[in-house]
């Protein structure tokens, strides 16, 4: 064991000498202390980064407690590694690009990313975090066929050229394309970011290149998986969180194994970021996190039994909570949301069902649908008049916001809507007054939903009124969110409802693909979006002209070296998508409650709630976030 007595002070002078460290010396946390008296922990100083990040604070705080939060399944574990967002790189309040894990990063010609590590940084459990942690992700997992058989991930592949990879010394990496690489940056500060490293000395114990084949063998038999890649993926989980034996570098480590009800994590004791004070974030000591039935959560978060609360919460309980405030100790404020629509209708144009499909390609056809919906009777009655209405495109915070790209299609007109399907030939009606198709079937449309919510059905009760004046009759299926997903990409889904644009306030320098078939996740497209996602191994080539046209803007966008060139790529995209109505926009801007404990510092009265980019609390450093009350910092248990 090493004498950490012996060479602190060494360790200190280093730390606080440092040209990028200007806080104080580091103060110990009070929940290792007892570990570092005894010899199981190195001191603080020790413990971080020869140059951490610091982050200074208008109200620096002071460390413990627990922080509980409520979520509806056990495999939102994932969440804490979203709320902690620590990434290689990372957007800022602002929405701005900034290092992070990295200590830096220097980008030539778009194409050339030289990445530079913190000299001293260690994963969780001590070991030093180097690039053999890249080299081993490139080398032996992204370029390993049995582990990656589709080959490295999309955002490492321009133009079919994989990048080339290089490691310059112990703490500086290279990757480099011949083109420039915009998706690159912005992929390694996503909510679900590209993970461009692995914890090796881990992970090698799993791979066949690595351990010893006996070894290796007894423990694929005793994990029940088929072979010793099926064991390293499921173990190689950074983002789902579900593993508490895999070194993490965020701030809480998961120490309850799934599946439970209730999960803590721990602060991660090596943790890169530190306050001006010399704190080392985050201050607060353990989450627990809930696991409860996703209707519970808005009662349980009433009853006081979370401290900072946003996902499973809709606008609808807002006048609920703040009843409940008046009650429990904690306040409720409203963020302002950024998705391009808060909820919006999305056509299937992959349906199985070919008479449906045929209906659903045709933009004459997804116009009419948009007209019979009466969208300020939705803002109305659901959400008393304070979203916007309109389509599914950027909000008017953005740059490129124009009013035909939210209006486009979007007025209530049952005249013209009826209009345009008589004009399609479906002028035949049953006894109740719905169309036929051609075939004779009544035109009964099922729109799918996660079932997560009432919100989403009872907007889809005031649909089912105005549609069924155009002649179309909508029933609703409710289903968990895996199911709706596969029945969407399997083409059985016709309509399904879910949250627009993921980011509704872009800039001309912001990448576009969300507004392109780039993902099967796009459920208005899904087998397009998988065509190219997995460039052309699965899914179905689009066959849709103005889809086309979106692909190639796309792709000229990322080869576009000026702004003003890429905000003319950016209007043509959206002008498309206004026109095409390849998913129809119901209403934006929607507030999201949040539900913040009195005695919790550092969360804004006012911010952005957005997945992607922003990860939720994530851009605000839930690390920094502390409790002012002394009863709520206790110690260790």
């Amino acid at each position: 064991m090493i004498n950490w007595a012996r060479t602190l002070a060494a360790i200190v002078a280093v730390w606080a000498g440092s040209a990028a460290a200007k806080a104080t010396t580091p103060i110990e946390t009070p929940w290792f202390q007892k570990k570092v008296a005894t010899g199981k922990l190195p001191p603080v100083a020790a413990r971080l980064p020869q140059s951490p990040r610091i982050i200074r604070l208008e109200s620096p705080g002071v460390h413990g407690g627990t922080m509980r939060i409520v979520f509806g399944r056990s495999k939102d574990t994932r969440i804490v590694v979203v709320y902690g967002y620590a990434r290689l790189m990372t957007y800022d309040k602002s929405f701005n690009l900034q290092p992070d894990i990295l200590a830096n990063v220097e980008v030539k010609e778009g194409r050339v990313f030289t990445l530079r590590l913190r000299k001293g940084h260690r994963w969780s459990d001590g070991t030093p975090f180097t690039t053999e942690d890249f080299r081993y992700w490139w080398d032996d997992v992204a370029n390993h066929k049995k582990l990656s058989p589709l080959g490295p991930p999309k955002q490492m592949v321009v133009a079919g050229e994989p990048a080339n990879f290089k490691v310059i010394d112990t703490h500086t990496i290279q990757f480099s394309w011949s083109t420039p690489n915009p998706h690159f940056l912005p992929a390694l500060a996503a909510s679900t970011p590209l993970y461009i490293y692995r914890p090796a000395h881990y992970m090698k114990k799993f791979h066949a290149d690595y351990a010893a084949s006996v070894k290796l063998e007894a423990m694929v038999k005793k994990s029940g998986r088929q072979n010793w890649a099926a064991l390293h993926n499921k173990l190689d989980n950074q983002y789902k969180n579900d593993n508490p034996d895999l070194p993490t570098l965020q701030p809480w480590v998961l120490r309850t194994k799934p599946p439970s009800q209730r999960f803590i994590f721990e602060r991660n004791p090596y943790f890169h970021r530190v306050d001006q004070n010399g704190r080392q974030l985050p201050y607060i000591d353990e989450i627990a996190m809930s696991v409860a039935a996703a209707g519970v959560i808005p009662l349980k978060t009433g009853a006081g039994e979370s401290d900072l609360q946003a996902r499973g919460i809709a606008f609808s309980n807002y006048t609920f909570l703040k009843e409940a405030e008046k009650r429990e100790n904690f306040r409720v404020k409203l963020w302002q949301t950024a998705k391009g629509a808060h909820l919006a209708l999305f056509p299937n144009m992959n349906a199985k069902d070919e008479i449906w499909r045929t209906l659903m390609r045709n933009v004459q056809f997804r116009r009419a649908l948009s007209l019979a919906i009466n969208r300020h009777e939705i803002n109305q009655v659901i959400y008393y008049g304070l979203a916007i209405e309109g389509q599914n495109t950027v909000l008017p915070e953005s740059p490129l916001h124009k009013t035909f790209y939210q209006n486009a299609w979007a007025q209530f007109d049952l005249k013209q809507s009826n209009a345009i399907l008589d004009g399609l030939g479906l002028t035949k009606r049953d006894s109740r007054g719905v169309r036929l198709l051609p075939d004779g079937r009544p035109m009964e449309i099922i729109v799918e939903t996660a079932g997560e919510d009432t919100e989403q059905t009872d907007v889809l009760e005031l649909i089912h009124d105005s549609w069924l004046a155009a002649g179309i009759k909508l029933f609703t299926r409710p289903s968990q969110r895996e199911v709706f997903r596969n029945r969407i990409f399997a083409g059985e889904t016709l309509v399904s409802i879910w949250s627009g644009h993921e980011f509704g306030i872009p800039n001309a320098n912001t990448i576009p693909q969300e507004f392109a078939p780039t993902n099967q996740l796009q459920l208005q497209w899904p087998k397009w979006g998988q065509y190219f996602q997995t460039r052309s191994r699965a899914g179905e080539q689009p066959s849709d002209p103005f889809a086309l046209e979106l692909l190639r803007l796309s792709r000229s966008w990322a080869y576009a070296r000026s702004t003003p060139k890429r905000r003319s790529i950016w209007h043509r995209m959206l002008k498309i998508n206004a026109d095409q109505v390849y998913s129809i926009g119901l209403v934006g801007a929607v507030p999201q409650p949040i539900v913040i404990n009195s005695d919790l510092r550092n969360v804004p009265e006012k911010g952005i709630f957005n997945w992607n980019p922003g990860a939720h609390f994530g851009v605000y450093m839930p690390d920094t976030f502390w409790f002012d009350n002394p009863e709520r910092r206790r110690g260790p248990r």
